[in-house]
Protein backbone atom coordinates (compact mmCIF):
# COMPACT_ATOMS: atom_id res chain seq x y z
CA UNK A 1 0.00 0.00 0.00
CA UNK A 2 1.31 3.40 -1.12
CA UNK A 3 1.88 6.19 1.80
CA UNK A 4 -0.91 8.35 0.06
CA UNK A 5 -3.36 4.92 0.62
CA UNK A 6 -2.24 4.78 4.54
CA UNK A 7 -2.57 8.69 5.32
CA UNK A 8 -6.16 8.81 3.36
CA UNK A 9 -7.27 5.47 4.67
CA UNK A 10 -6.05 6.78 8.71
CA UNK A 11 -8.16 10.15 8.17
CA UNK A 12 -11.03 8.70 6.65
CA UNK A 13 -10.95 6.57 9.86
CA UNK A 14 -9.52 8.96 12.67
CA UNK A 15 -10.90 12.12 10.89
CA UNK A 16 -8.56 14.85 12.66
CA UNK A 17 -6.94 12.78 15.26
CA UNK A 18 -4.76 13.03 12.22
CA UNK A 19 -3.15 16.41 12.00
CA UNK A 20 -0.99 16.24 9.47
CA UNK A 21 0.69 13.75 6.95
CA UNK A 22 4.20 14.43 5.25
CA UNK A 23 4.87 12.32 2.20
CA UNK A 24 8.06 13.66 0.86
CA UNK A 25 9.81 12.41 3.85
CA UNK A 26 12.65 9.73 3.40
CA UNK A 27 9.84 8.03 5.45
CA UNK A 28 6.70 9.12 4.80
CA UNK A 29 4.70 9.73 8.35
CA UNK A 30 1.35 10.68 9.42
CA UNK A 31 1.03 12.64 12.89
CA UNK A 32 -1.66 11.30 15.15
CA UNK A 33 -3.03 12.82 18.19
CA UNK A 34 -1.80 11.25 21.94
CA UNK A 35 -5.03 10.61 23.42
CA UNK A 36 -5.97 8.14 20.30
CA UNK A 37 -2.53 6.67 19.37
CA UNK A 38 -3.66 3.37 20.84
CA UNK A 39 -6.67 2.64 18.63
CA UNK A 40 -5.08 4.42 15.56
CA UNK A 41 -1.88 1.49 16.01
CA UNK A 42 -4.36 -1.48 16.62
CA UNK A 43 -5.77 -0.34 13.47
CA UNK A 44 -2.81 -0.08 12.03
CA UNK A 45 -1.37 -3.89 12.66
CA UNK A 46 -4.60 -5.05 12.56
CA UNK A 47 -6.42 -3.92 9.26
CA UNK A 48 -5.79 -6.09 6.54
CA UNK A 49 -4.94 -3.57 3.65
CA UNK A 50 -1.85 -2.62 5.98
CA UNK A 51 -0.68 -5.51 8.67
CA UNK A 52 1.47 -3.49 10.88
CA UNK A 53 2.80 -6.07 12.40
CA UNK A 54 6.53 -5.06 13.41
CA UNK A 55 7.48 -2.17 15.21
CA UNK A 56 10.70 -1.17 14.16
CA UNK A 57 11.46 1.30 16.58
CA UNK A 58 10.60 4.42 18.43
CA UNK A 59 12.57 7.42 18.27
CA UNK A 60 11.85 10.98 20.07
CA UNK A 61 13.13 13.99 18.55
CA UNK A 62 13.13 17.66 20.67
CA UNK A 63 11.49 20.25 18.48
CA UNK A 64 12.59 22.64 20.89
CA UNK A 65 11.91 25.66 19.01
CA UNK A 66 7.92 24.48 19.15
CA UNK A 67 8.21 23.80 23.02
CA UNK A 68 6.60 19.85 21.75
CA UNK A 69 8.53 16.47 21.79
CA UNK A 70 7.54 13.88 19.58
CA UNK A 71 8.08 9.94 19.38
CA UNK A 72 8.39 8.90 16.33
CA UNK A 73 6.81 4.68 15.34
CA UNK A 74 8.85 3.55 12.49
CA UNK A 75 6.22 -0.02 11.07
CA UNK A 76 6.85 -2.39 9.14
CA UNK A 77 4.61 -5.06 7.06
CA UNK A 78 6.26 -8.16 7.57
CA UNK A 79 4.86 -11.10 6.18
CA UNK A 80 3.58 -13.86 7.97
CA UNK A 81 3.66 -17.19 6.00
CA UNK A 82 1.93 -20.72 8.14
CA UNK A 83 1.07 -23.37 6.55
CA UNK A 84 -2.34 -22.46 5.93
CA UNK A 85 -1.48 -18.89 4.69
CA UNK A 86 -0.97 -18.04 1.61
CA UNK A 87 2.37 -15.47 1.48
CA UNK A 88 1.30 -11.61 1.70
CA UNK A 89 2.66 -9.15 -0.43
CA UNK A 90 2.94 -6.18 1.00
CA UNK A 91 6.19 -5.68 2.79
CA UNK A 92 5.53 -1.60 3.32
CA UNK A 93 6.99 0.21 6.05
CA UNK A 94 5.41 3.56 7.28
CA UNK A 95 5.69 6.15 10.36
CA UNK A 96 3.54 7.56 12.79
CA UNK A 97 4.47 10.58 14.68
CA UNK A 98 2.92 11.77 17.92
CA UNK A 99 3.66 15.26 19.39
CA UNK A 100 2.91 16.27 22.84
CA UNK A 101 3.92 19.45 25.13
CA UNK A 102 7.35 19.22 26.24
CA UNK A 103 6.43 20.36 29.66
CA UNK A 104 3.80 17.35 30.43
CA UNK A 105 5.33 15.32 27.67
CA UNK A 106 2.76 12.12 27.71
CA UNK A 107 1.82 9.40 25.10
CA UNK A 108 -0.13 6.18 25.97
CA UNK A 109 1.86 3.03 25.84
CA UNK A 110 1.58 0.79 22.59
CA UNK A 111 3.40 -1.79 24.12
CA UNK A 112 0.29 -4.17 23.91
CA UNK A 113 -0.12 -3.60 20.66
CA UNK A 114 3.63 -4.08 19.66
CA UNK A 115 5.98 -5.59 22.47
CA UNK A 116 8.77 -4.18 21.20
CA UNK A 117 7.43 -0.50 22.33
CA UNK A 118 8.24 -1.55 25.89
CA UNK A 119 11.88 -1.41 25.79
CA UNK A 120 11.77 1.37 23.12
CA UNK A 121 9.15 3.41 25.01
CA UNK A 122 11.63 2.81 27.87
CA UNK A 123 14.53 4.25 26.01
CA UNK A 124 12.71 7.55 24.99
CA UNK A 125 11.28 7.97 28.94
CA UNK A 126 14.63 7.90 30.04
CA UNK A 127 16.87 9.91 26.84
CA UNK A 128 13.62 12.13 26.30
CA UNK A 129 11.55 12.21 29.37
CA UNK A 130 8.07 11.63 27.14
CA UNK A 131 6.03 9.83 29.69
CA UNK A 132 3.94 6.44 28.37
CA UNK A 133 1.09 5.76 30.29
CA UNK A 134 -0.11 2.15 31.00
CA UNK A 135 3.49 1.07 30.49
CA UNK A 136 3.73 -2.16 32.18
CA UNK A 137 7.58 -0.96 33.31
CA UNK A 138 8.33 2.52 32.86
CA UNK A 139 11.95 2.64 34.08
CA UNK A 140 15.23 4.18 33.37
CA UNK A 141 16.97 1.27 30.82
CA UNK A 142 20.47 3.46 30.26
CA UNK A 143 20.97 6.04 32.51
CA UNK A 144 21.42 5.33 36.28
CA UNK A 145 17.75 5.49 38.51
CA UNK A 146 19.41 9.02 40.15
CA UNK A 147 20.33 10.47 36.81
CA UNK A 148 18.73 14.20 36.49
CA UNK A 149 17.32 15.65 33.34
CA UNK A 150 17.37 14.29 29.83
CA UNK A 151 20.30 14.16 28.05
CA UNK A 152 19.01 14.26 24.44
CA UNK A 153 17.03 16.91 25.14
CA UNK A 154 18.02 20.04 23.25
CA UNK A 155 18.54 22.34 26.61
CA UNK A 156 20.29 19.91 28.63
CA UNK A 157 22.54 20.84 31.35
CA UNK A 158 25.37 18.39 30.89
CA UNK A 159 26.45 17.76 34.62
CA UNK A 160 29.78 19.02 35.55
CA UNK A 161 29.84 15.70 37.85
CA UNK A 162 27.95 12.60 38.56
CA UNK A 163 28.59 11.26 42.20
CA UNK A 164 32.24 12.75 42.54
CA UNK A 165 32.97 11.58 39.45
CA UNK A 166 34.32 14.65 37.13
CA UNK A 167 32.18 14.55 33.71
CA UNK A 168 33.96 15.02 30.82
CA UNK A 169 33.44 14.98 26.69
CA UNK A 170 35.83 13.13 24.60
CA UNK A 171 36.66 16.77 23.65
CA UNK A 172 37.71 17.02 27.04
CA UNK A 173 34.78 19.73 27.97
CA UNK A 174 32.86 19.97 30.99
CA UNK A 175 30.00 21.11 28.56
CA UNK A 176 29.45 20.63 24.81
CA UNK A 177 28.02 23.04 24.05
CA UNK A 178 30.59 25.25 24.98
Amino acid sequence: MAPEEICDLLRRTFGDTVTDTVLTARRPYAVVKAERWPEAAVFLRDDARMQFNMLQSVTAIDLLEENKLAAIYDLFSMPVVGPEEPCPRLRHAFAVRVVVDRDKPRIPTVADVWPAAEWHEREAYDLMGIEFDGHPDLTRILLPDDWEGYPLRKDYEFPIEYHGIPATTEYGLTNPRH
